[in-house]
């Protein structure tokens, strides 16, 4: 691996990242409201020891939202000012029959 790889914020990298920490968390369950603080921040705890054991030059900010799936819509949106050549974000969506996760990473480089 050269010294670019290991600095950069590499978007797969993030996302499996990502998906292995929703999945650990909610796997098999099925929708309960009230386990979704715990499930959520249990998420985002996971998915940032899992980045700073990349030890790349980044500070991260995760967000996730958890949603029962009813039939309702959910929008978000998200707005940075920041650096196009250093600084970066990576979403990815999950779900199952009872709900659906989504979680945002941004990395700002340091």
């Amino acid at each position: 691996m050269d010294g670019t790889y290991k600095t950069s914020f590499i978007d797969h990298e993030v996302s499996n990242i990502i998906q292995n920490s929703i999945i650990a968390i909610l796997g098999s369950q099925s929708y309960q409201n009230t386990k979704v603080n715990t499930w959520s921040s249990h998420i985002v705890e996971n998915t940032l020891n899992s980045l700073a054991r990349l030890n790349k030059p980044f500070k991260y900010i995760v967000f996730c939202v958890i949603v029962e799936k009813k039939g309702a819509g959910l929008h978000t949106a998200s707005s940075c000012l920041w650096d196009d050549t250093t600084d970066r974000s990576c979403t990815f969506r999950w779900e199952n029959p009872t709900m659906f996760a989504s979680v945002s990473v941004f990395a700002l480089a340091n």
